[in-house]
């Protein structure tokens, strides 16, 4: 399919068939990763469907905020009425929901009606092992995307006149770019994930503007002893412990970010209490619950 991976939302409208295609004929148990289409595939009786839940779809139910400026596509709103019936469908289907965060299990109650325990996803804690060298960039990890809101990282580097690198790419980023010139702010583009764990070990903090499902990027910070400032709301409360590994600021707001960027002091955070935090959300774990949550549902048929 032409694009697939740089237009992949022009698909959008195809992808419920497409999942559903899936044959899963001979399978005992079926676990699936999803943020949008993956808990919609169809199982045959008797077989058991885990889901582990990252987003309830976004782009559907927070079109505005997902994909505003990003002109009309596929996705016009139209389409995505019948995308949200078809979601509604789909999340009845699996035997079983877990939800990465306590903010997507409010989420799915609300659109889904169904209670979900929460599984915070693991830390690869062996990727960071850079030594923490911190200077004077703030940094942003992120697709550049509206729901990202580095456009207000960007107005904060800009009144706070303090240096921000951005590592990601994503269809915002020519927008960005020019509500950046003149700002102390430089595009890395995307980076391999040695080259992140570079860049955090020498970020003076790590900056999360918009409002995260659960959102990694503060973990992977604190494995790398790097403290974090986000918007305080969704993903990031659960992930980020105030004046321990991180702070907030209050309002989605240039003046608010740029006012906790400039009184930020890496200096009252410890490296090692960081990274022991970081380490609480282990691999080992994840795995483990996940193992036991289906040995579970297999037993209970």
């Amino acid at each position: 399919m032409p694009w697939i991976h740089s237009r992949f939302r022009w698909y959008a409208p195809f992808y419920p068939n497409a999942f559903e295609r899936f044959d899963f004929s001979g399978y005992d148990a079926i676990l699936s990763s999803s943020s949008a289409w993956a808990k919609g595939v169809r199982v045959p009786p008797g077989c058991v469907h885990l889901c582990y839940l990252h987003s309830v779809s976004r782009f559907l139910f927070d079109y505005d905020a997902y994909v505003g400026g990003l002109g009309v596509g596929l996705l016009a709103r139209p389409l995505v009425a019948g995308l949200v019936r078809w979601d509604l469908r789909a999340a009845r289907r699996p035997t079983e929901m877990m939800a990465n965060s306590a903010t997507t299990a409010r989420r799915a109650l609300q659109y889904y009606g169904r209670h979900l325990d929460v599984l915070h996803p693991p830390v690869d804690m062996a990727r960071f092992t850079q030594p923490r060298a911190p200077g004077e960039a703030f940094l942003v990890v992120a697709r550049l995307l509206p729901y990202k809101r580095v456009d207000l990282a960007i107005d904060a580097a800009r009144i706070a006149r303090v240096p921000l690198r951005i590592v990601g790419d994503g269809p915002m980023r020519a927008a960005l770019e020019r509500r950046a010139h003149g700002a102390p702010v430089l595009f890395l583009g995307e980076r391999g994930d040695d080259e992140i764990a570079e860049e955090l070990a020498r970020a003076r903090a790590v900056l999360v503007p918009g409002v995260e499902d659960f959102g990694l990027m503060p973990l992977e910070a604190a494995a790398s002893g790097t403290p974090s400032i986000a918007f305080r709301a969704g993903g990031a409360t659960e992930s980020i412990v105030e004046g321990v590994t991180g702070a907030f600021f209050e309002r989605p707001d240039a003046n608010d970010l740029a006012a906790a960027m400039r009184a930020f002091d890496p200096l009252q955070f410890e490296a090692t209490t960081l990274r022991a935090h970081a380490a609480r959300f282990s691999t080992d774990r994840f795995v483990a619950t996940i193992r036991g949550r289906l040995a579970a549902l297999l037993d209970a048929r």
